[in-house]
Formats: structure tokens, C-alpha cells, sequence
């Protein structure tokens, strides 16, 4: 008898150094690998580029991209942010070329209730406006991001938070179909993970994702552009200009090429990642 459970014991020790000594890529390679879109929804005209890059020309202008992602694989079909859709937005902003966020899906197969789980990287209206329209979906948010915003729901709206999105979460988390993330470099499924951003928000975050072909990171707001990478410069709208940095620091080694950087707003992913078009990109 003891002889059976010393082997035991040796074979199961003998299991978990292999495991422990494998190299990361094997590790990698053990995920799921997803494939990862970003789906354009609609555009903001005349931005002043100063408004999300620090020292750039006032006078310059741009239109921005309104995205959200999908990651697909491992049995989970998975959108990170949900854009808006509620009228008041609309008015608001005008955007052109807009179609409601779970209407953008259908080029790629897609039905509102297909989407498995929604990772939410901040909660400001265009990210978080439309998780209420995906019925089956389970929301994965930051523990204090949640808390911080769903304390005193109407007094954000200078901040780009609104009550009715704040009362859409409180909704979904008292169906349980909430998933609150305490803290940073956190696993949401095999190959999924998200990390703390760049101060954002109260506690915004960002997801990377294992791919076939290498990391792709889902940098949302916590970049707006590429430039804000390019330049080495945070976004204009930060709770803490040095956090932004080191979040996008951070990004640039888990990736082979800064393009796997996705910006919130850039409408160069269209280009730099050009199929299979029409509002769609095929980053990995």
C-alpha cells in the first residue's frame, strides 16, 4: 500500500514539474487560440486630435473610428465593449455611418444572443452603453471599477458615466450574470487575460489575447490612436499620465509588432488590418 501511493505520489510530482518547466510559448500553445476582430460601428466627425493626444495641433481634426471586438474560439464568442445605442448618444454625438452595435455582428454570422461572455474595459457610454442588448452574455468588469461608478450611479455624468448604463449592470448583476475582476493580470479563460490599464477611468483595463500567430491586445481607451504609441504619449484623458505610460509600456512587450496594439478610436486598424473589409477586420 505504501508502495502504490509513494508511486503515486512520485508520478503526480513528476506531472506538475513538467508542467512548471515547460517553456511559455508551449504553455501558449496549450490555450485555445482565437481568432480576433475589430467591427466598426459607426465614426465621430471633427475631432480635434488634441482632445485624446497631449500637444498636438489644436487646429487638427479627425474622424474617429467607434469599434467594438470580438474574440472568437475555445467554445466562447466573446465582445469586448459593446458601443452605445440609446437615442440620447445619438443626438448628442450624430455619428455617421452608425449601425446599433449587435447589428454590426451579423457580417461575421453573428446574432445578439451568440455572444457568450462581454468584457467591459471602462464605463464610459460609447464601451458600455449596449450590454444590455446581448441577452445571454455574462459581463466581466473590474471589482473597483464597478463599485467605484454603481455607489452613486447619477453622479458621473461629467465623467462620461450614465446612470441608465450603471443601472443596466446593476440589472445583469442581480440576474448573476455579472463577473467582477479583483485586480490585475487576471484570467478570464484560457488565453484571455486582462490587465490593469492606464487609469482611464477609475479602473479601466485592457485584454490580450493568444492568437494562432502571437498576442494581440485589445488596448481600448486605455490608447486611443496609434499615435499616443508612437509619439510615447498617454492619452489626453487619464486619471494619471505616468500609469497611461506604463500601461502602454507594458502592451509594447507582449506584442511582435505595435500594430497588435489595438487602439479605442483609430480608424488606421481598417487599414492596417484591410479583410475582409466593409467594417470588419481579421487582426489574427
Amino acid at each position: 500500500m505504501r508502495k502504490r501511493l509513494r508511486d503515486a505520489t512520485i508520478t503526480c510530482l513528476l506531472a506538475l514539474t513538467t508542467v512548471a518547466t515547460l517553456p511559455h510559448a508551449a504553455l501558449a500553445a496549450a490555450s485555445p487560440s482565437y481568432e480576433v476582430y475589430a467591427i466598426r460601428y459607426g465614426t465621430l466627425k471633427d475631432i480635434p486630435v488634441s482632445a485624446l493626444v497631449p500637444g498636438a495641433d489644436p487646429k487638427r481634426k479627425m474622424n474617429t473610428a467607434l469599434m467594438v471586438w470580438l474574440i472568437r474560439g475555445g467554445g466562447h464568442t466573446i465582445l469586448v465593449d459593446t458601443g452605445f445605442y440609446r437615442e440620447r448618444f445619438i443626438a448628442e454625438w450624430q455619428p455617421i455611418d452608425y449601425i446599433s452595435p449587435e447589428k454590426a455582428l451579423a457580417p461575421l454570422g453573428l446574432q445578439p444572443a451568440d455572444i457568450t461572455d462581454i468584457v467591459i474595459s471602462h464605463l464610459h457610454w460609447d464601451h458600455a452603453d449596449g450590454v444590455d442588448l446581448f441577452p445571454k452574455a455574462h459581463v466581466w468588469i473590474q471589482k473597483d471599477e464597478y463599485r467605484y461608478y454603481t455607489q452613486n450611479p447619477a453622479a458621473h455624468a461629467e465623467e462620461g458615466v450614465f446612470a441608465e448604463d450603471l443601472t443596466s449592470l446593476i440589472k445583469l448583476k442581480n440576474e448573476g450574470r455579472m463577473n467582477l475582476i479583483e485586480g490585475d493580470a487576471q484570467t478570464v479563460f484560457s488565453g484571455v487575460t486582462v490587465y490593469i490599464g492606464g487609469k482611464h477611468t477609475y479602473q479601466s483595463q485592457f485584454v490580450a489575447v493568444n492568437t494562432g500567430h502571437g498576442t494581440v491586445v485589445l488596448a481600448s481607451d486605455n490608447v486611443y490612436l496609434y499615435e499616443n504609441l508612437e509619439k510615447h504619449v498617454p492619452i489626453t484623458e487619464t486619471l494619471d499620465a505616468q500609469s497611461n505610460l506604463r500601461a502602454q509600456d507594458r502592451m509594447t512587450h507582449m506584442v511582435t509588432d505595435r500594430k497588435f496594439i489595438i487602439p479605442g478610436h483609430d480608424p488606421a486598424v481598417f487599414t492596417k488590418f484591410p479583410k475582409p473589409g466593409n467594417g470588419i477586420a481579421l487582426i489574427q
